[in-house]
This record gives structure tokens, C-alpha cells and sequence, in this order.
């Protein structure tokens, strides 16, 4: 005897494992950057950086104000949940920013396209963030 299964029950069973599936990938990111070249990414492939002042696990950034214009904060939602080593600090304006291994993470305002590391250096005490 052979089970049949009408065409909309078994669309409806696709669709569903398919969600399942995909919500399951989506739990294992690797976090908000990526690695390119030795160096952590951001989602728009601009380089990341770490400050020396800010101090690994605090949970802050102490590079804010016209520091923050000139090194943009990775921002992070409101809801976004620290996974493996990546965390979620929040800013003295009260957003939220990612940090790897506790070390907040920044963008590079001279950094003009994706690949460029002009940040790495400057003043002795900004860093290309490596994973």
C-alpha cells in the first residue's frame, strides 16, 4: 500500500522544514564579522579596528563623541545576543555596540572601500581587529 500525501499538506511540510532548517543555520552565525585577509570584516567587508584605551570584558567603550565620528562603532540591534566570542556592550549614549573577545569594535572614517587598513597604527593606539 502507498501513502500519498495531497500537494498542499506536503508544501505545507516542505515550507515548514525548510523554516526549521534555516532558522538552525541562522543560530550558528559566526557573529557580525567576517574574516578577510587576517582581519576581522565588517558587514559592509570595511576593516575593523580596536582601540588600546578600551579595556578588554568592561563592557564599554571609552572612545566616544568626536572619537566615535572619526572610529564609527559596529553598532548592534537592540536585540541582537552575544554568541561565542563575540558580546554586546553598550555606549555611554546608551546603543549598542559589538566587542570581540571584550574588545568594543570600530570602523576607520578614512577607510574609503573595503580592504583598506589605514586605521592599523594610528597613534600607537588603534589596531586591526584580528580574529
Amino acid at each position: 500500500m502507498t501513502l500519498t500525501v495531497p500537494s498542499a499538506k506536503r508544501a505545507f511540510l516542505l515550507f515548514t522544514l525548510s523554516a526549521a532548517l534555516m532558522a538552525g543555520c541562522a543560530s550558528m552565525a559566526a557573529g557580525p564579522a567576517k574574516v578577510a585577509d587576517g582581519v576581522l570584516t565588517g558587514p559592509n567587508g570595511m576593516t575593523l579596528y580596536t582601540f588600546d584605551r578600551d579595556t578588554a570584558g568592561s563592557g564599554k567603550s571609552v572612545c566616544n563623541g568626536p572619537c566615535a565620528t572619526n572610529w564609527p562603532p559596529l553598532m548592534a540591534g537592540d536585540t541582537d545576543q552575544a554568541s561565542g566570542d563575540y558580546s554586546v556592550i553598550t555606549r555611554d549614549d546608551g546603543k549598542k555596540q559589538w566587542a570581540f573577545k571584550g574588545k568594543p569594535l570600530y570602523f576607520w572614517a578614512k577607510d574609503l572601500k573595503p580592504g583598506d587598513r589605514t586605521g592599523d597604527g594610528f597613534n600607537k593606539v588603534w589596531q586591526l581587529a584580528r580574529p
